[in-house]
């Protein structure tokens, strides 16, 4: 997509150009009407003194949706025409604007159309955008860093719906090698040999059932600020049967999605490092097939972690968390100034939260109330749940240190608190604050979104937006670990 900001009026737009006007009609209302040679779309999107910055990002998204849908390629908006749009937003948001558009204009652009067969007239696209008013340089960069964003999720998204049949642990790793070509990132591919070495008996555990070779990829972007890194680590479970206790068939169908944590954290360092962000970031990705092979790991089996912690396989479904384990204790090499993991790691996390937030699980308040805001204000949207010391005993192991989920008659509830505590347990040994995004809840795209079917992308803005934050304040204020 091609996107101008010009100065003037939509008035001197081509007449090839459709135009966008907005009006107080119900959110979904469309229009097209042609007057005198000029094409315009007129879409309600509701009261104009209701609109938030949450609406403003899902009308962005109904722009390219609406046009999309009447095969319109090109189209000219003057939003500056309509400042009740921007009643709700400060000054500092309102020079987002321009990056907000951009970001979610290309974004609702994006569909998964690798496998298909071309049609004869194109995929519907919009090709350009001109967004006509008085755009100053800091506008324009902003608008410039939107596409950036933009195309940085559409990356994502096009990785995570990959079919596992063409993504492994291995061309994960390759692939991550791929999207940091040509950056400032240090790129170190861990094999079997060398993990084995080191002792990541949780992850290679995991991985017997497979034929795929596991992985474990390091991403190393320093930037020239000062201070330790940010530490990411995104599941990448190529593909998840859940092993010898094997999904059901409707519980089966999206698990090429399983490394949508990988994907995330990825796209989030190929980011800070192509927007040259200051703050040094790392990327850990773990990644196996899980699979019901003849070697495949056990329930009942005893899994050595690279922490030396034991841990009880309870059920061979739970293994995200186990791969996680150890790169949570790689993690410890950096010294890192903060560890966030990311993983669709349970189904409870869609029961509790349904299908627009992801879940936070942290013991650091302070750190929870900056990935609450960083969600907030990129539109990757979270939900703090508990990791009380009530909830420990529930991860205790019969016959290990540690059980990988809830001992038969234990109940069923409180599962994605139950896998954040188990992580806990490993995240405890670092020696800075340490959060767990279960993305579970926003691996699709849902109704309402204005996206395409499939991979979210999410939460890379999230990330961005964390790391960028964090580089500007959360290190002054010195957040507090652990919360007793």
């Amino acid at each position: 997509m091609k996107l101008t900001l010009k100065k003037g009026s939509i008035e001197s737009a081509p007449k090839s150009y459709v135009r966008i006007a907005f009006t107080e009609q119900s959110r979904g209302t469309r229009r097209f009407v042609k007057e005198n040679g000029v094409e315009t779309l007129s879409l309600g999107v509701g009261k104009f003194s209701e609109l938030n910055r949450r609406k403003f990002i899902t009308v962005c998204r109904s722009v390219i949706q609406a046009a999309k849908v009447n095969k319109v390629r090109k189209i000219a908006i003057q939003f500056d025409h309509t400042p009740e749009l921007f009643r709700h937003f400060n000054k500092s948001e309102a020079e987002e604007i321009p990056q907000l558009v951009a970001e979610n204009f290309e974004m609702a652009d994006y569909e998964f159309t690798a496998h298909k067969t071309k049609p004869k007239d194109g995929f519907d696209t919009v090709e350009e955008v001109l967004l006509y008013g008085d755009p100053s340089t800091a506008l324009i960069q902003a608008g410039e860093k939107g596409q950036t964003i933009g195309k940085a999720v559409n990356a994502c998204r096009t990785l995570a719906n990959t079919p596992g049949g063409d993504i492994t642990p291995t061309t994960l790793a390759k692939a991550a090698k791929d999207a940091v070509k040509g950056l400032p990132v240090k790129v170190t591919i861990l094999g079997e040999k060398e993990m084995r070495k080191l002792g990541m008996g949780a992850l290679l555990g995991v991985a017997k059932g497979s034929s795929e070779a596991p992985t474990f990829t390091i991403l190393e972007y320093k930037g020239k600020g000062k201070g330790a890194p940010v530490v990411l680590a995104g599941k990448g479970v190529t593909f998840d049967s859940g092993g010898l206790n094997l999904k059901p068939s409707n519980g089966i169908y999206e698990m090429h999605m399983d490394m949508s944590g990988a994907a995330a954290v990825i796209h989030a360092v190929a980011l800070a490092a192509r927007l040259k962000l200051p703050q040094s970031v790392v990327g850990l990705i773990p990644s196996v097939e899980n699979m019901p092979g003849n070697s495949a790991y056990r329930p009942g089996d005893i899994l050595k972690s690279l922490s030396g912690k034991t841990i009880e396989v309870l059920n061979t479904d739970a293994e995200g968390r186990l791969i996680l384990a150890d790169a949570l204790t790689y993690a410890k090499r950096f010294k890192p100034a903060v560890v966030v993991d990311v993983a669709t790691l349970t189904g409870a996390a869609i029961t509790a939260l349904g299908l627009h937030a992801s879940a936070v699980l942290t013991r650091d308040d302070a750190l929870a109330k900056q990935i609450e805001e960083s969600g907030e204000a990129s539109g990757d949207y979270v939900w703090r749940l508990p990791l009380w010391d009530e909830y420990e005993d529930g991860v205790k192991g019969t016959f290990a240190d540690i059980a990988n989920a809830a001992a038969s008659g234990a109940g069923r509830g409180g599962g994605t608190i139950e896998g954040g505590m188990f992580l806990w347990q490993f995240a405890k040994e670092l020696e800075c604050p340490w959060a767990h995004l279960d993305i579970a809840p926003r691996m699709t795209a849902t109704q309402g979104d204005e996206l395409a079917k499939g991979a979210a992308g999410a939460p890379v803005r999230l990330l961005l937006r964390f790391i960028e934050t964090w580089t500007s304040d959360v290190q002054v204020r010195k957040l507090g670990h652990p919360m007793s």
